[in-house]
Order: C-alpha cells, then sequence, then structure tokens
C-alpha cells in the first residue's frame, strides 16, 4: 500500500528536483516532505532520489516509481470522485505557452476530458508575455507558461536551463553578428536572449521572427540561425550550439502555472481550474520527457 500523500510529495520533489521548492508547492514544511519520501522508500524497499548538499536526483527505481505514482493517483482521484458524487461543470479558459506545442500536453488535456466530461475546456496556445497579459485582462483562467524572471507569481512546476540550439550543421562565424530565430515581443526567451547578447557585447541580427513555435523550428532546421529554447523541450532535427562558438549562457528559466482572479459567483470555473491544476502537476515531468 502506497500512501496518495507520500506520493504526492514524491512527485513534487521529482519534478521540481528540490525538498524546499517542493515544500512550497504543496504547503508543508521541509521536515515533513522529507519524512514522506522517507517513508515511500522504506515501503517500496529501494531509494528513490540520490541527494547530496548541492543537487537531488531520480534513481533509476525513482524514474520508475514516476509512472506508478501517476496511475495510483489518478485512480484514487477517480475513485474519490465516482463515490462522492462530484462532477465538475463550467467552463474553463485555459492559456499553454508555445513551448508546449511539441510535447505531450495533448496527453494531460485528454486526461482532464476524460475525468471531466461536463467541463467546456477552452485552449489558448501563445507566447508567455501574451499569455500573463490575458490572464491579466481577465481574458483566461489558467496559464501553463515561463515565469519572467524575479516574478514571484506562479505555482512551479519545474525549472529548466535555457540553451542555444540550431541546425547539426550551422556554423557561426566569430566576426559576423549571430543569427537569431526569435519571437516577436513580448517573448520571454527573446528577451533573455538578446539580454544575454548584449552583456556579452556579442553582435546580432535577426534572421528570422514567427509567433509560431513550428515556424521558428523550421527556420531553425532550414539553418538559418539560432534560437533559444529550453533544454527539455528541443525539438527533434535540432541540436544544443556547441560551446566553441561562444554563445553566452542564458541561465535558467522557470515554467509555472498561475491562476487568475475568480469570481465568486463562479465556483465550476474555480473547481476545473483545480482540478487542471493538481493533473498538470502531478504529470508536469511529462511534458519534457520522450
Amino acid at each position: 500500500m502506497y500512501d496518495p500523500s507520500q506520493l504526492r510529495t514524491f512527485l513534487a520533489v521529482a519534478q521540481t528536483l528540490s525538498f524546499t521548492q517542493a515544500a512550497r508547492r504543496l504547503g508543508l514544511r521541509q521536515s515533513t516532505v522529507s519524512q514522506h519520501v522517507r517513508r515511500l522508500e522504506d515501503a517500496t524497499g529501494r531509494p528513490l532520489f540520490s541527494r547530496d548538499t548541492h543537487s537531488v536526483r531520480l534513481t533509476e527505481d525513482g524514474e520508475a516509481m514516476l509512472g506508478f505514482a501517476r496511475r495510483i493517483l489518478a485512480a484514487h482521484e477517480q475513485a474519490t470522485a465516482f463515490f462522492t458524487g462530484t462532477r465538475l461543470r463550467g467552463r474553463l479558459r485555459f492559456g499553454a505557452s508555445e513551448d508546449f506545442v511539441l510535447t505531450r500536453l495533448p496527453e494531460i488535456l485528454e486526461g482532464f476530458r476524460h475525468a471531466h466530461p461536463e467541463v467546456d475546456l477552452e485552449l489558448t496556445v501563445e507566447l508567455s508575455g501574451t499569455l500573463h497579459e490575458m490572464l491579466a485582462a481577465g481574458k483566461l483562467d489558467l496559464v501553463l507558461a515561463k515565469r519572467r524572471p524575479q516574478d514571484p507569481r506562479g505555482e512551479l512546476v519545474w525549472h529548466d536551463r535555457l540553451v542555444w540550439i540550431g541546425a547539426e550543421r550551422l556554423r557561426l562565424d566569430a566576426d559576423r553578428p549571430v543569427p537569431l530565430i526569435v519571437y516577436p515581443p513580448p517573448g520571454i526567451t527573446r528577451a533573455l536572449a538578446l539580454d544575454a547578447l548584449q552583456r556579452q557585447g556579442r553582435p546580432w541580427r535577426i534572421a528570422c521572427t514567427s509567433g509560431s513555435l513550428n515556424g521558428l523550428v523550421a527556420a531553425a532546421r532550414a539553418g538559418l540561425g539560432v534560437m533559444a529554447h529550453s533544454r527539455g523541450f528541443i525539438p527533434p532535427g535540432l541540436v544544443r550550439v556547441p560551446d566553441r562558438f561562444g554563445l553566452p549562457e542564458l541561465g535558467q528559466v522557470d515554467f509555472v502555472l498561475v491562476s487568475g482572479r475568480r469570481r465568486p459567483t463562479d465556483p465550476g470555473t474555480a473547481g476545473a481550474a483545480d482540478a487542471l491544476s493538481t493533473a498538470v502537476l502531478a504529470a508536469g515531468d511529462r511534458l519534457h520527457r520522450p
């Protein structure tokens, strides 16, 4: 028997690779998070994490537990909903950033629609910056997107590194401006890429602009230039740009869930947003895995 609360804690640590971040997400003390993980490891008889003072990593058994934990929790929630007779209804306006176009987000949304067939789900795919603006304007109820640096809002889904990617055959001339493939403003990766190049004093030029990830990927595959992209989402046919070309470090990026202002007269939307948030957080690691 695996305790659902311990499994939820395990998933939070696995996705953030941080006991501190998992505690914040779950609203628990860090000592409680450690206790849950230790008890789950006792129940399995296997170490699920390899950890030291600097890092937390999943062991091979921890990787295997990810799939089991998701399925156990999904079954637990379905049984609870069935026997309590709770059925969510209403309209949920959900925004997801372009980063998720080529990921397994559709599988998560399909599972949500299956579990809550009476929720009308409206999906908007846009740039992260645009989604945050729409949420602030009351045009969306829930957003899954990148977070701007120093922005404290949102529930962390996971951290990732931004890296430079391009076609494998691409070569960069140190004496010529870096050809950039970027989203239009207010793209967050665009701003981070330009800031990094300006700090380095490296000249650049815009080789391609597109509001569509598919458009950017097509330009990159054609060898038109380089683009800043999440390390966990590198599209097929593209690779990290080798360090020998001397491009600057881009730093970390946070992917978060942010809820809008909910009207007290619309409890259905609030319940649906909470349910989808739970589904994304429980399966978030699937978004950036093959």
